[in-house]
């Protein structure tokens, strides 16, 4: 699969094309819109990538054997390492170059599961494994299109709902209230530039998702919007405009991609990118967020972050990054 890797222009083209054809597929879009894969549902080797987002899936399981117990082992870099980070970002957020940063590291981590296995057993809406290279089981929507309609569910804000009054604390936060209303108000304004009568209909509402390391409490919004009656023609170009997603860059979104690409240590990547099918009408998405990667070695490492604003203490960011490093599964 890997050698049918296309850039952003030809993924672009692509998905207009097959989606004025009506004919289904699935692509992946990295961070940057640099390396896309764009394949027809019925060319895809379930050996090679397996996918499942919300049911439509080409997965197959053949070992029905149970797994062992999963063993999961971080190697998260320094409180010092990741406080350089935070300070230049801080530092860009009092200049005024950006209200919101997402701040993101690539964690080292030892498990005796291999990305198989991880993703056989990932409790994910969203869910995909590339043979020799990343898994990825994400609860975060990017765009449904669907009957004329575009809707996002920004997700921004995170709370072990183990704690006392959980809900109530995650909910009455400024720090993440004030991230919640940027990104919502960031996406609302992103879809305004495909779609019309673009309007808010749930705002900070609450799901628990649950972890190997105990269930996490996430925050999202419902955006909506009406196309155009030939959208289909351009799903490509469409999605093209949107990106890079603003729930994992911040606002304002050019310039706060530049103070990320400084920031951070390392290249995203896929990580961040979007994942997302066409059934032959409607259009489903997701943000590749809980993201493990293949290294060239061979070894394995968690892709994590979080959103940076005035109220950001960076202990507590960096115990969020840590925190978000988890399997999610029963």
């Amino acid at each position: 699969m890997t050698n049918q890797y296309i850039d952003g222009r030809e993924a672009m083209r692509r998905m207009d094309e097959w989606g004025a054809q009506k004919k289904p597929f699935l692509f992946l879009i990295d961070f940057e819109g640099t390396e896309c894969l764009v394949l027809s549902l019925d060319e895809i080797d379930p050996e090679e990538l397996g996918y499942d987002f919300r049911g439509m899936t080409n997965w197959r399981e053949k070992d029905t054997a149970p797994l062992p117990p999963l063993e999961w082992n971080l190697q998260p870099e320094t409180y010092e390492t990741y406080r350089q980070s935070f300070d230049y970002v801080f530092e860009q957020l009092h200049a005024g170059n950006s209200f919101l940063t997402n701040l993101t590291v690539a964690t080292p981590v030892r498990t005796n599961w291999s990305l198989r296995q991880i993703f056989r057993a990932a409790r994910a809406p969203y869910r995909l494994w590339l043979k020799d290279c990343f898994v990825v089981f994400s609860p975060e929507i990017f765009v449904q299109v669907a009957e004329g309609k575009i809707r996002s569910f920004p997700m921004k804000g995170t709370l072990d709902a183990r704690l006392p009054n959980a809900r109530e604390l995650l909910r009455n936060d400024p720090k993440e209230r004030a991230e919640h209303a940027t990104i919502t108000d960031l996406i609302r304004n992103d879809l305004s530039r495909v779609a019309e009568q673009v309007t808010v209909e749930r705002y900070a509402y609450i799901d628990e998702i649950p972890t190997h390391r105990g269930p996490l409490l996430q925050m999202s919004s419902e955006i909506v919007g009406t196309l155009t009656p030939e959208y289909r023609n351009r799903l490509g170009s469409m999605l093209f405009e949107l990106l890079p997603a603003g729930s994992i860059t911040g606002a304002p979104k050019k310039k706060t991609v530049e103070i990320i690409r400084t920031a951070e240590h390392y290249e995203r990547g896929f990580y961040t990118g979007v994942m997302g099918i066409f059934d032959g009408e409607h259009l489903d998405s997701a943000v590749m967020i809980r993201f493990v990667e293949q290294m060239p070695d061979g070894s394995f490492c968690y892709k994590s972050g979080g959103g940076i604003t005035f109220q950001s203490e960076p202990d507590k960011e960096y115990q969020e990054v840590i925190q978000k490093i988890y399997v999610p599964i029963h």
